[in-house]
């Protein structure tokens, strides 16, 4: 039992991790810090960035920090043994979690709202 609280709190450090490095990435493009102040994309259960207001410059910051989600998730899950579903769910938790009041999330339900 010890073993897998152990993992499992393990897996949850490095999906934080995960969430706290590619969260205001701050030498990618309009600014992701930017980008969700002004409502712009936000946060989604799913892990990943999505897409509240498009426009293309939107759409290349999106595609670059979900990109570099993926491959930080995939490795996390790799070194956990576990799949990347699992990361991705918890990772999205974490993210929707941590942003700020005023800010968009897209929580399981499927709709965006602010925080």
């Amino acid at each position: 039992m010890q073993n897998l609280i152990r993992k499992r709190w393990g897996l949850f450090s490095l999906v934080l991790l995960a969430v706290l490095t590619f969260n205001p990435l701050t030498a990618m493009a309009i600014d992701l810090k930017e980008a969700k102040a002004n409502g712009l994309v936000g946060e989604q259960a799913n892990g990943y960035l999505g897409t509240v207001q498009s426009s293309s410059e939107v759409m290349q910051l999106i595609e670059r920090v979900n990109k570099a989600r993926k491959s930080n998730y995939n490795e996390i899950a790799l070194r956990n043994k576990t799949t990347v579903d699992v990361v991705e769910k918890l990772a999205g938790k974490k993210a929707i979690d941590l942003t700020p009041a005023g800010q968009y999330v897209k929580p399981p339900s499927g709709s965006w709202m602010k925080k």
